[in-house]
């Protein structure tokens, strides 16, 4: 029944497998509205929330009588085409932008997932990441079809399990068992699940990732960000609160309470993950960035020609540093805006070419000049120091790098595919050795008072994690953690076999 395309020969985003930064987690995507597209509107939602993944993509639709799922890898864009939204009708529907954070980038682990069972269907997607897998694991198994032997779970990721826990309740209503479920997972979770009828939504009680929701004139739109809504003109109605739970069906909206809220949203949201154009807890995306580079210029002055941006993330930021410092700012560094991620894997020679497949360096504007370069973040190095390079190359006098958090220290186990601790310049080094390390002549960070400051939030309900190793949640042991932990034990021997789900052709 399903079929895995190949590739479509673009460039693949990783150049350097070895220089990953900070990939995000995924983006959700939820509607009930009927006698609207609700394919399209999922499909423009989606692709409003493609930065948030890019590795696999899929939407869930029911016509109240049974639930079709289109999912496979690539880009929103690639993955669906005008006839399979025309085939996927309905009134309720769920969509998912995957980036893997739990579970291999493979299409059997590509969301929504969908689970069958004689008391009705459940397709879930997941923004966010679960740390308490090996206890779901263990209630997952002493199910009752599980522990009798008919049956496992086809993917290896948290999500899957989630399915299978929301999926059995014979003798209750979907939403009843969610109302046990939920308070027994740890971890960040913005949930959207359906069964034929019903749209649902969730959120961890710390409220890490976000997730919001919005009206249309004939229903009701969930959404990681705020601006998914605006492009399927819905207008936000709120945020959904952390520890809450939302009903959708022809009876109206409901809300439960699973969880008190307890809210540490995530700051790197604000850094660099969500789009400039969201608003995050009632503070505007674009303005906190902006407002970093204004703070990074009075924390770190240097006597400069030029401030230049590391498109696209570190555009806001540049302009704030500019704004505050007086010096001009330019763009010096071209992006090519082609390079997506797929399935083609460049040769060690493209490889060694690295940062210049996707970026080039405006020789006029840098020649001769002390420039201040101004990035969101930086993991292993390599980036900035390729950048580095290319900037002296043109022929800039003095390079100063300036960066809009502080040094990122910690692993993330709440959604974020950040390096290993082992991997991460900023543990171990200096500031001064990280600058040597790179090649500039100076590199000063944001402190972590004046990236918080302004996010215009609390400390007490932000996650910090990945740059103060405090987390929200309290981790298992670190053995039960990890991207790949469910690999081996959660293979199933039916897998592509028992999916009702359509794959593209």
């Amino acid at each position: 029944m399903s079929r895995r395309k190949g590739g479509d020969g673009r460039l693949t985003a990783a150049l350097d497998p070895h220089d990953q930064g900070p990939q995000d987690h995924c983006g959700v995507f939820g509607v009930w509205a009927p006698g609207e597209d609700v394919a399209k509107l999922t499909y423009f939602g989606l692709y409003a929330l493609q930065h948030r993944g890019q590795e696999s993509a899929g939407i869930a639709v029911s016509n109240g009588r049974q639930i079709l799922v289109y999912k496979d890898m690539g880009l929103v864009s690639q993955v669906f085409d005008e006839p399979t939204l025309e085939s996927l009708k309905g009134h309720v529907a769920i969509g998912h932008a995957r980036y893997s954070t739990t579970g291999a980038s493979v299409w059997e682990n590509a969301q929504p997932i969908f689970k069958p069972t004689p008391d009705g269907s459940v397709a879930l997607g997941h923004n966010g990441n679960l740390i308490n897998v090996a206890e779901m694991r263990t209630a997952v198994e002493a199910l009752p079809e599980h522990s009798e032997g008919r049956h496992a779970p086809v993917s290896t990721n948290d999500t899957s399990l989630l399915t299978e826990l929301l999926a059995f309740h014979p003798d209750s209503s979907l939403e009843a068992r969610a109302l046990e479920v939920l308070p027994t997972i740890r971890g960040a979770f913005s949930l959207v699940w359906m069964n034929e009828d019903t749209l649902f939504a969730a959120r961890d009680p710390q409220g890490i990732r976000p997730l919001v929701l919005g009206r249309l004139d004939r229903g009701w739109v969930i959404a990681s960000e705020d601006a998914a809504l605006a492009t399927v003109g819905a207008s936000v109605v709120r945020e959904v609160e952390p520890g809450e739970m939302i009903i959708i069906d022809e009876s109206g909206l409901r809300s439960v309470r699973f969880a008190e809220a307890d809210r540490k949203g995530c700051v790197f949201e604000y850094v660099y993950l969500a789009r400039p154009d969201a608003n995050i807890a009632g503070r505007n995306v674009h303005e906190s960035r902006v407002e970093m580079g204004r703070e990074l210029a009075r924390e770190y002055p240097v006597d400069a020609d030029l401030v230049i941006p590391v498109p696209e993330s570190g555009i806001p930021a540049a302009t704030g540093y500019a704004l505050e410092s007086g010096l001009p700012f330019g763009q010096a560094f071209v992006k090519n805006g082609y390079v997506g991620r797929t399935f083609i894997q460049p040769s060690q020679t493209l490889r060694q070419l690295g940062i210049r497949l996707k970026l080039n360096v405006l020789e006029h504007m840098v020649r001769g000049k002390k420039v201040v370069v101004v990035d969101d973040s930086i993991v292993r190095g390599n980036t900035q120091r390729a950048q580095v390079r290319m900037l002296r190359e043109a022929g800039a006098l003095e390079v100063h790098v300036r960066i809009s958090s502080p040094p990122v220290k910690w692993p993330c186990f709440y959604g974020i595919d950040f390096a290993t601790r082992a991997e991460l310049i900023a543990n171990g080094l200096s500031v001064e050795e990280i600058a040597a390390s790179v090649g500039a002549d100076s590199l000063g960070y944001i402190s972590l008072d004046g990236m918080i400051s302004a996010t215009r939030q609390e400390r007490s309900s932000l996650c910090t994690a990945c740059f103060t190793g405090e987390y929200p949640v309290e981790l298992p042991d670190q053995s039960m953690l990890g991207k790949h932990l469910l690999e081996v034990s959660l293979q199933s021997p039916t897998a592509g076999k028992a999916l009702p789900v359509l794959n593209n052709p």
